[in-house]
């Protein structure tokens, strides 16, 4: 069992990596060269356009000002600053209502750490109980400061009792604030929007297939006769999945032809080669640079019959559809209601804004969306089993003592006192850091099997798996499989009826292992998250072998959203820890503190300067992060109440009973009070803002049917020339449904900043044609695609 000076040696290790990762940040931050890596947001915001030193040579690479390197540190009291509403303004409603989570914790845990420090230390200490089973159990100093030291029988428990009704009411409290805070700042956001496409635009899936009707036809018909006096329009959706593996494969081989033009470029006098064999390394050797030109020229025929197979076939058009609506207050009626007498067909719901929009998942039939989500879900059930196995080798070493008692060949390995320290206090922690690192990856990848077709909605499911993974596995896990090894040696030599006494008393000592969990993950880890050392590296290699424009050192230096399905699930363990052990150990709850109040300075620096959001939800993950917390103080009743019943308390345990009763009748109150603010958009919100348009409209003459005609365009067709992949976008013209059909449309990009030109010839008439007189509009799946579209003139 780790003591108090193995907590010591952990402790001084975080903070030397902590400090470490600190001072290499506040130098790199402050050097020209590095200005793209650590201020990306102002550079994609236009606030920066090149690092802001002048002066020689040198002075570009180099910060040459010493005085700069007297304030390192300023970046702390900077990240402060920028109030709420600014942070809103500048990084959207998503990150300010993410950077409250950690103020809820430090709300939630400084007047609990206090009180629990300040009552339950001394009355643990002060019962002595494991000093008369040191011999039966392995126990440490920390153990002594818990509830674990309190005798059984003991009238003190009607503290601990006391306490975990007056944090309960304590947290209920201030989870009601802010449940009720960022449900009026989500209202307050959506109202003082102006016009955006998801305000007046529902999705419908399961659109039934109508004989001799295409599926533009069907929803025109559909939605005219159900929503005559608001419906605007509507946008089908293509399956194009296999022309978008073309075009990936394609973007390849374009990015090796630049690596081999430049490096040819830099050494003009030897032509680059490669062998066309397995990865390069068997096979005829061949010029790079026209080996690479061949293959995209065999691409673009590949493309091109994709591309006519997808415009030709009127069964690559998909059952789904994004509809649009002359007025919000349509629309919220629309994708509020069911649609049809059959509950499975005409599925709407609120579109996701465009760049939320998942668009390989709007492919997948509608009726299998059920057995992929239950596949998923005893995949996921495999998974955590799996993963039990190396969380249980790992706990083991949180406590040598008792697995040498267990393994006594492995005594003279861990005798030294240093090494033992090491292996106890950093250890575990470090670990199981490394085993839970690929784990995100996997579950976000089984989300989107799962079907949902929003971004934001893929992040919050892979969350929710990360975090009930962590429940049970690094908090259960631990809980349970530390105590096998630890007092194996303890339950072989009593009878059975003293085992639940033996558990019982065994779980407040796994707050060891959590403590070092905290410091390296919670420390070490947020002060990595800052030093951004891969994203570091990864951009000077990309920039010195990769970058010959300015678009491409855009491309290089993108920070990416804040990582949601890792962090949301990490700081709800967080809050679990806190809330479990501040009746049961307190003396972890300091540790909890350092990690709200430090990651919070962190984040917010990362949010202003760094990150920039991929999609914007209206914090759509809170009621995720209030039913976490809510769950949380119900395993920590029940866990008291076992605990409890361990101890022989049979006259205070009873007294738990009704607290989990109150705490879910409180969160059914909420969840009944707040949540439908988060699910739907209230019809007098959506009225009073289309009155408002009406009255105080700053574009009078808007086209709002013009305006959302290709707002959910997803590119197709892309244009490719020897040194660029083109950015396409739609300009659209205003065509009367009933015009006849041109003999010869011609489509020609028009696009973004100096693209080369791309057309093609359509000589018959499309397949299908939607209500606007033009051709249906196209998508293909791509995770973060650009903005593509056509342009259609009618030849006189």
């Amino acid at each position: 069992m780790a003591t108090l000076g193995d907590i010591g040696v952990s402790a001084l290790i975080n903070i030397l990596i902590a400090f470490a990762f600190l001072l290499a940040f506040a130098l790199l931050r402050i050097q020209p060269i590095n200005d793209r890596v650590y201020f990306p947001k102002w550079y994609i915001n236009g606030g920066r356009s090149s690092p802001r030193r002048g002066g020689n040579f040198v002075a570009k690479f180099v910060n040459l000002n010493f005085h700069t390197y007297l304030t390192f540190l300023n970046w702390m009291p900077q990240a402060l600053k920028m109030s709420e509403s600014e942070l809103i303004n500048h990084a959207g409603l998503d990150s300010a209502v993410f950077l409250r989570i950690y103020t809820l914790g430090l709300k939630i845990f400084v007047p609990i750490t206090v009180v629990a420090l300040l009552i339950l230390i001394p009355v643990n200490v002060s019962s002595g109980t494991l000093f008369f089973l040191r011999k039966e159990l392995v126990v440490s100093d920390i153990d002594k400061l818990s509830i674990s030291n309190v005798r059984p029988q003991s009238i003190r428990f009607f503290v601990h009792i006391g306490l975990e009704y007056l944090f309960t009411i304590w947290i209920c409290y201030m989870l009601y604030q802010e449940y009720d805070n960022v449900a009026t700042m989500r209202l307050h956001f959506f109202a003082s929007q102006h016009r955006r496409a998801e305000q007046f635009t529902v999705v419908v899936r399961n659109v039934p297939q109508i004989p001799g009707h295409s599926i533009s036809d069907s929803l025109d018909h559909f939605f005219k006769t159900n929503h005559p006096d608001h419906y605007l329009c509507h946008q089908a959706v293509y399956d194009a999945n296999k022309f978008a593996k073309l075009v990936r494969k394609r973007n390849r081989l374009q990015n090796w032809l630049d690596y081999n033009q430049l490096k040819f470029e830099r050494h003009p006098e030897k032509r680059p080669t490669k062998k066309t064999g397995f990865f390069g390394l068997w096979g005829e050797r061949v010029d790079s640079i026209d080996f690479y030109k061949q293959q995209i020229k065999e691409f673009d025929k590949k493309m091109a019959e994709e591309r006519q197979k997808v415009v030709k076939d009127p069964k690559s058009i998909l059952p789904v559809a994004f509809v649009s609506f002359k007025s919000r207050w349509g629309a919220a009626v629309c994708a509020q209601t069911q649609q049809s007498k059959n509950p499975t067909l005409w599925i709407t719901n609120w579109a996701p804004e465009p760049r939320d929009v998942y668009w390989r998942n709007l492919a997948i039939p509608f009726v299998s969306l059920t057995i992929r989500k239950l596949i998923i879900s005893l995949s996921v059930f495999a998974l955590v089993f799996f993963y039990m196995i190396p969380i249980a080798f790992v706990q083991s070493l949180a406590n040598l003592e008792g697995l040498e008692r267990v393994a006594p060949f492995l005594r003279p390995v861990i005798e030294l006192n240093f090494i033992k320290s090491f292996l106890q206090g950093f250890l575990p922690g470090l670990a199981l850091k490394i085993f839970l690192y690929i784990l995100p990856t996997i579950l976000m990848i089984m989300s989107r099997i799962e079907g949902h077709i929003a971004l934001s909605t893929l992040e919050r499911r892979a969350s929710a798996k990360y975090y009930y993974f962590m429940l049970v596995n690094v908090f259960l896990g631990s809980i349970v499989t530390g105590t096998a090894f630890q007092q194996l040696h303890s339950f072989l030599h009593q009878s059975p009826t003293q085992i639940p006494r033996t558990i019982g008393v065994s779980i407040p000592m796994k707050a060891t292992f959590f403590i070092t969990y905290i410091m390296v993950d919670g420390w070490a880890g947020i002060a990595s998250e800052i030093l951004r050392l891969k994203p570091l590296v990864i951009f000077h290699v990309k920039n010195m072998f990769l970058v010959k424009t300015e678009r491409d050192r855009e491309r290089a230096m993108d920070p990416g959203s804040v990582d949601y399905p890792e962090t949301l699930p990490s700081l709800q363990l967080y809050f679990l820890l806190g809330i479990v052990y501040a009746v049961v150990t307190p003396i972890l709850l300091p540790f909890i503190l350092v990690f709200f109040a430090f990651a919070y300075l962190v984040y917010r620096h990362q949010i202003i300067n760094v990150y920039n959001p991929q999609y914007e939800s209206g914090a759509a993950f809170w009621p995720h992060v209030h039913s976490r917390i809510i769950e949380s103080l119900l395993i920590s009743q029940l866990l008291l109440m076992g605990l409890l019943s361990t101890k022989k308390a049979a006259n205070s345990t009873p007294l738990l009973v009704i607290l989990p009763v109150l705490t879910l009748s409180f969160h059914k109150y909420c969840k009944n009070r707040f949540e439908p603010a988060f699910r739907k958009y209230p019809l007098e919100e959506a009225m009073a803002k289309d009155i408002m348009d009406g009255t105080t409209d700053t574009e009078p003459d808007l086209n709002l049917k013009a305006f959302l005609a290709d707002a959910y365009l997803h590119p197709i067709f892309r244009s490719f020339e020897e040194e660029e992949l083109v950015e396409v976008r739609v300009d659209k013209v205003r065509v009367d449904r009933h015009q006849s059909y041109a003999d010869n449309v011609q489509t020609s990009d028009l696009s973004s900043p100096s693209p080369p030109h791309y057309s093609y010839q359509l000589t018959s008439p499309p397949q299908d044609i939607n209500h606007h007189g033009l051709p249906p509009l196209y998508a293909y799946n791509l995770s973060s695609p650009p903005h593509y579209g056509y342009h259609y003139e009618v030849e006189p």
